[in-house]
């Protein structure tokens, strides 16, 4: 009679994790739809990758704003870092950019055309996003890569591979590209995850492009080829880094030093350094390290 009795205890837990897992499924069911087909009226064509900024706010609580009249232009092709503190408003502007959020005032243009007018699917079609931790699942490699655009060709994908020295490590397995990485690919090491989604963001061949750090806590020789792979990336794409390390974002045609939530500096490295202000402090303490 033990066995029996300890199953049905095991099936009263499994019960109350099944149960706020209902919970929890039935939030996010009801949660209101991301498109708004009345408002998001208009789908892109091909764009060329002119953002604008215009007097742009914004705020997660009522009351607290995070971005504070925010104006900026970014070029078709340009790339445009962001630079401030933790909490400064980086990672919001990035979001709005890829209209995850919504501004509260202002508005924000693409070739001219109002954001918020433009439809999501024709609008994110044309978007990469590569992530400090990006998202891969249990499977191979090529899977893995072939995420953003599962009809590619042969052709493609090993461009792809190449262009993101992905094959400088898939050469030494025995499977090459179908070699299996495990769930949120364990297998691999930090820089070959990170050169996996350059792959897969290459392979998705957008025209705007957001990077959130992609060279953070990795070894010397992972970062030498990431940075390789990052400048294949970003050819010919409206490109927003966040930025951390300040070494990655020498060569950008325009940088934001963002401070509570106000773009405090603007402009290319050089001309940053010679004004000795917030980014000249910035980069001379991350030297001194």
């Amino acid at each position: 009679m033990i066995a029996p009795i300890l199953q049905m205890s095991n099936i009263g837990s499994q019960l109350t994790e099944a149960f706020a897992g209902l919970d929890r499924t039935e939030e996010l069911m009801n949660l209101p739809l991301e498109e708004d087909p009345l408002r998001r009226t208009l789908a892109l064509p091909d764009i060329r990758g002119e953002v604008k900024f215009e007097d742009v706010s914004f705020s997660y609580e009522e009351g607290k704003k995070i971005l504070n009249n925010i104006n900026f232009l970014a070029p078709a092709g340009s790339v445009t870092a962001l630079v401030g503190s933790s909490g400064s408003g980086k990672t919001t502007i990035s979001g709005l950019v890829a209209s995850f959020l919504n501004p509260d005032s202002g508005k924000i243009t693409v070739d001219g055309i109002d954001l918020q007018q433009i439809s999501l699917d024709s609008y994110r079609s044309q978007l990469g996003v590569v992530l400090q931790d990006d998202f891969l699942f249990e499977g191979t490699i090529r899977e893995n890569i072939l995420f953003s655009r599962p009809d590619a060709s042969p052709e493609l994908v090993d461009n792809a591979v190449r262009a993101a020295y992905v094959n400088e490590f898939t050469d030494k397995f025995e499977l090459g590209l179908d070699t299996m990485i495990g769930e949120r690919g364990v297998k691999l090491s930090g820089g070959q995850r990170q050169r996996l989604a350059i792959a897969r963001a290459i392979l998705a061949d957008p025209k705007l492009l957001i990077l959130d750090e992609a060279t953070s806590s990795l070894d010397a020789e992972s970062e030498h080829y990431i940075q390789a792979s990052l400048k294949e990336l970003l050819k010919g794409r409206t490109t927003f880094v966040i930025a951390h390390r300040l070494s990655t974002i020498r060569q950008a045609d325009q940088i934001l030093i963002i401070e509570q939530g106000e773009i405090v500096e603007k402009g290319k490295h050089e001309e940053l350094i010679a004004q000795q202000g917030r980014y000249y402090d910035l980069y001379t303490y991350q030297a001194r390290i």
